[in-house]
């Protein structure tokens, strides 16, 4: 006589995260499209206004460089030195990006996709401050974290610049979302 071993049904541990992030995308590109896009675009926008309000405290008041933090930094300027939080914020626009891209079609989506490839090198560069900041090491013997675009531009002007290059694409994007071309006909 002989027997047989059953084996144990072993799910996949990773499906029901899966799942669980392609409900999530499903329902911000559904049902919850508005609102997500609506609290996505009110960070994007706060986030932007500080550095804008930075480079005001530089040119428009003379503040010097270091003093130059934004209206959080005022607050709490030991937040806005925090590597955590810049690199906390480029994720956040990389992922909402991802997320919501299913919704863009035609110039939407042309627009939309050149946001996100842009801000996953902008993603990619806070890594390597954040990097640095965590082992305690930077690049290029600086004494403090540094970019690639920080070999040639000052960082609060590359980080103006790299997230007015993010926001311009994508509220050309929004547009086209919002009012499709007429060959291409309103999708969502």
């Amino acid at each position: 006589m002989t027997t047989t071993r059953q084996i144990p049904n072993r799910r996949n541990p990773i499906q029901p995260i899966s799942n669980m992030i392609r409900s999530f995308v499903y329902a911000m590109n559904g049902r919850w499209h508005k609102l997500g896009m609506q609290i996505f675009m009110i960070v994007t926008i706060a986030h932007i206004s500080e550095h804008i309000i930075q480079a005001y405290q530089l040119w428009g008041l003379g503040w010097p460089r270091p003093e130059c933090l934004g209206l959080l930094g005022l607050w709490k300027p030991w937040l806005m030195r925090s590597e955590w939080l810049h690199y906390g914020h480029a994720l956040f626009m990389l992922l909402g990006l991802a997320i919501f891209r299913p919704s863009f079609h035609g110039k939407a989506r042309l627009w939309w996709d050149l946001a996100l490839g842009l801000q996953f090198y902008h993603h990619f560069e806070h890594a390597l401050l954040l990097g640095q900041a965590v082992i305690g090491q930077n690049l290029w013997d600086s004494r403090v974290p540094i970019s690639i675009g920080q070999i040639w531009f000052p960082r609060l002007e590359l980080h103006l610049f790299y997230n007015l290059m993010v926001l311009i694409p994508m509220m050309i994007a929004m547009y086209y979302h919002r009012f499709p071309p007429m060959n291409e006909g309103r999708l969502v």
